[in-house]
């Protein structure tokens, strides 16, 4: 399949030529974004494939399917920049990445979480000019403390998750439906009165 690559980085170039090993996908890669004004990049290709800057409207659309294209895939999760019916009508097949790494995602929250706490990036500037003075630098310890975690999906719940067991926070997190991941062991499910400032149909979870 001959696949025309848009928004492309340097990065994606080498995760996708790694994927494609021993499938002989043709993959061509173009830097810019697909829009009315690139579409017709794709002419002669089975294929696009494209990130969420891209604009798939209904006109571009219709001129990839008369370019041939039958296929757009998003690498991404979401799917607000496509015209679904438009895709439909026309007889292009939609697919998209299901979701991404909740646990890459989590442990990044988690991570500029430790580094606001703990001043790091105060610190990394600092002794780069050979400063090692503390003054303003003392963070907090996470431990024994009160967490809040709004939302918990796939990422929330991992958050909410580490919080609790990693650094022994009382979690209090907004859900709209009772999680039993989150109720065993690292909190209960408790009424959202008092767990949550202002809570609307949500419940929440407490130590």
């Amino acid at each position: 399949m001959h696949v025309a690559v848009f928004a492309t980085k340097t990065y994606d170039r080498r995760f996708l030529d790694a994927a494609n090993r021993g499938l002989d996908h043709r993959l061509t890669y173009f830097e810019p974004r697909l829009d009315a004004s690139t579409v017709a990049l794709a002419e002669g290709h089975d294929a696009v494939c494209v990130f969420v800057n891209d604009r798939l409207d209904a006109a571009v659309l219709e001129a990839l399917a008369a370019h041939g294209v039958r296929i757009v895939a998003l690498r991404c999760a979401g799917y607000n920049n496509i015209d679904l019916r438009a895709a439909e009508r026309l007889g292009v097949d939609v697919v998209r990445v299901p979701a991404y790494s909740p646990e890459a995602v989590a442990e990044f929250t988690i991570g500029l979480l430790l580094a606001v706490d703990r001043n790091i990036h105060r610190a990394w500037a600092r002794v780069r000019e050979n400063n090692f003075a503390l003054e303003g630098l003392i963070g907090r310890n996470l431990s024994g403390r009160t967490a809040g975690v709004i939302g918990t999906g796939r990422i929330g719940a991992l958050v909410a998750k580490t919080l609790r067991l990693g650094f022994g926070c009382d979690v209090l997190a907004q859900t709209w439906w009772r999680m039993r991941s989150l109720s065993q062991p690292a909190s209960a499910m408790c009424g959202a009165t008092g767990c949550w400032p202002k809570p609307t149909s949500s419940r929440c979870i407490a130590r």
